[in-house]
Formats: structure tokens, sequence, C-alpha cells
């Protein structure tokens, strides 16, 4: 799995969405090198905290220190319910924050792997 160098999380809605790809267009324009950098914008400050709840933050804390790690021994690291972690999983996944994939466990059929998409993530909201 490869990571990204960063992973930006921002609340600034389309706003902010537009602002940085007519940045982004002009860097490419004048043949810049864009960031390894994965942006995910919210809405709102509201959305972002609905999505990142504090168990989900100290998730993505959690597999970002760690090598790729399975589902359940993660949810064993953070004292959790293995369903719980694997919704958790699930959502930041959908939003581009984490990646899995199954791995083939000996005698046991499979087991889901979970690995950070970046080596830093940075959450940014303006109240």
């Amino acid at each position: 799995m490869k990571k990204t160098s960063k992973i930006r999380v921002r609340a600034d809605g389309a706003a902010g969405f537009f602002a940085r790809a007519r940045e982004h267009g002009r860097r490419l324009d004048r043949r810049q090198e864009l960031p390894r950098e994965i942006t995910v914008s919210f809405e709102n400050a509201s959305d972002m905290l609905r999505v990142l709840s504090a168990e989900r933050t100290r998730l993505l804390r959690v597999t970002r220190s760690n090598q790729p790690t399975a589902l359940s021994e993660l949810a064993a690291e953070l004292k959790r319910d293995t369903r719980a972690v694997s919704r958790d999983v699930d959502l930041l996944e959908k939003f581009g924050l984490l990646e899995t994939l199954y791995e083939t466990n000996p005698g046991h059929g499979r087991r889901r792997i979970v690995a950070p998409r970046a080596a830093s993530y940075q959450l940014l909201a303006t109240i």
C-alpha cells in the first residue's frame, strides 16, 4: 500500500474547494509540481466532526503509528468491539482516510487488514 505524504481534512465548503482548484490550475499552467497530498472537504465543521468523532480520530492515530494491522488486532488494541471498529473503518475508507485489503489467514479463511493512506493527517476547521 503506497502512502501519500499528507491528507488534509477541511471544513471550508464549496468556496474553499473551488479556490484550491483554481490555485492547482494556476500551478499546472506554470508547469509547477503539485504537492503529494489528498484533501477531503466538508461543507461545514459540524459535518466534519460528525465523521471524525473522538473514537474515529483515535482509530486514525493508532493506524498511522502502526504497520498495516488486522481489524481484530486493531479492535483489541483500542479496547472496542470489532463490529464497531469495522463500521468506523468502512466510513473512514469511504472518505479516503484509510484503506483495507484482505489477506489469507492460513486455516481460518481471510482477514481484513487496515492501513493508513498517509503518513500524516491535518484537520482544519473554522467556526
